[in-house]
């Protein structure tokens, strides 16, 4: 080794340890984490004007939220090698460039189907933000405090689903549903620049020189690891029921319990909330229990308020307040699942976090693509199919966690 390569890699990792306190480089990474709620969230008060603007049905135009879901689970799968190849700076610009033409698509579209396929571009870009922000996590972070910084960054970020929808009301009811779009644009713009402010977290001495196509037949070997396959089928399950309720409680609440499309968004923010608060829980679970252990607690709760849903649903007890408690309970183990669940994934795995951060987004909203799209496909003007997409996630959420016996129950320190 040169005198001169020497000194390039002694700088480069003194440029990768700088980075762990900085708390500015944390805001932006929960800036790259929110991408994929913010994508969505902000135009689900305006999906039924939407319907009306261009002349589909409520399933189709939830068919946009699946439609996103299938460029965001399958772009992760080559934004991950790339990656842990080329480093994370390059491919996350890369994708945001892309979310910006698929942005502007969206907002000139004039029919479903042009939409959808808009939606597609839209999500092949934003994955690259969603699925390496994780991995950058896992560059500066290991075990526990990953799973504590993880816990972290979803409750910042879990700000913007919190006020997007508030945020679209507003915008579809002033100016129309086509400046939601331009709006996210801007978004993409400012986040852009943002990223090009904080170092390279993958210095060149720690990347992969597996070759691309290489790499992407390595996501076979990843799947015959058992332990793997509970953690992406936790996540992954949990992830159907959230985007069940993401594409069916707009229908659920605005046209068969007649809330007000601006007034939707508090309705939705209730469970935000909830995510930020139980991530907060998280943070100091794991710190005293195995994230393991903690896990199993979120499944558990997961399967008995999906349940509860999926009654309520069916039988129509207690009306609106009757469904919008135990939605508001399911969609609030996210905080005890999915940092968890990643933090797991990723912890066999470190010399591939950008490959299997990918994989671990690509199952979990791939299983979107699922949820979403079965509430479309058995909507029949009711929240009974919402309720029992719900249900059947909780429980696959559960039975996901005997791939993992036997469980990690110690505690854990922070790497």
């Amino acid at each position: 080794m040169t005198m001169l390569s020497q000194v390039k890699i002694e700088s480069e990792i003194h440029a990768f340890t700088s980075v762990t306190p900085g708390r500015y480089v944390l805001a932006v990474l929960s800036l790259l984490m929110g991408f994929a709620s913010i994508s969505t969230d902000l135009y689900l008060p305006a999906m039924p004007v939407m319907s009306q603007a261009l002349q589909a049905d409520a399933g189709m135009l939830e068919w946009t939220i699946s439609g996103y879901l299938i460029g965001f689970s399958s772009g992760q799968l080559f934004w991950g090698p790339i990656s842990d190849r080329y480093g994370r700076r390059l491919a996350v610009g890369s994708g945001l460039i892309l979310f910006l033409i698929g942005s502007a698509g969206c907002a000139l579209s004039n029919d479903a189907t042009t939409l959808i396929g808009w939606r597609i571009v839209q999500a092949l870009g934003a994955c690259a933000s969603v699925a390496l922000s994780r991995a950058m996590v896992r560059d500066l972070y290991q075990g526990t405090k990953a799973a504590q910084m993880l816990s972290t960054l979803i409750a910042i970020m879990a700000i913007m689903p919190l006020v997007g929808p508030l945020v679209g009301g507003q915008i579809v009811t002033l100016v129309g549903w086509r400046a939601i779009f331009w709006f996210l644009v801007l978004v993409g713009l400012v986040t852009l620049a943002a990223l090009y402010t904080i170092p390279e977290t993958l210095p060149r001495h720690k990347r992969s020189s597996t070759p691309l196509r290489k790499a992407l037949g390595g996501y076979v070997e990843l799947l015959k690891n058992r332990r793997l396959l509970g953690y992406l089928g936790a996540g992954g399950f949990l992830y159907a029921g959230m985007f069940a309720y993401v594409a069916g409680t707009p229908f659920a609440y605005i046209n068969y319990y007649h809330v007000p499309p601006q007034l939707y968004g508090f309705l939705f923010a209730l469970g935000i909330i909830g995510i930020m608060l139980a991530n907060m829980l998280n943070r100091h679970l794991v710190g005293r229990y195995s994230y393991d252990r903690v896990l199993l607690f979120g499944a558990l709760f997961a399967m008995g308020f999906g349940l509860w849903a999926g009654v309520v649903a069916y039988s129509g007890w207690g009306g609106l307040w009757g469904l919008v408690v135990p939605l508001f309970l399911f969609v609030s183990t996210t905080g005890l699942i999915v940092a968890n669940a990643i933090t797991g994934a990723l912890s066999d795995f470190p010399q591939r976090a950008g490959a299997v951060s990918a994989l671990t987004g690509a199952v979990q909203y791939g299983s979107g693509i699922f949820g979403s799209g079965f509430v479309g496909l058995w909507a029949d003007g009711t929240p009974w199919p919402l309720g029992l997409v719900v249900a059947l996630s909780g429980v696959g959420c559960l039975l996901s966690m005997v791939l993992l016996r036997p469980l990690n129950v110690g505690a854990e320190s922070g790497g």
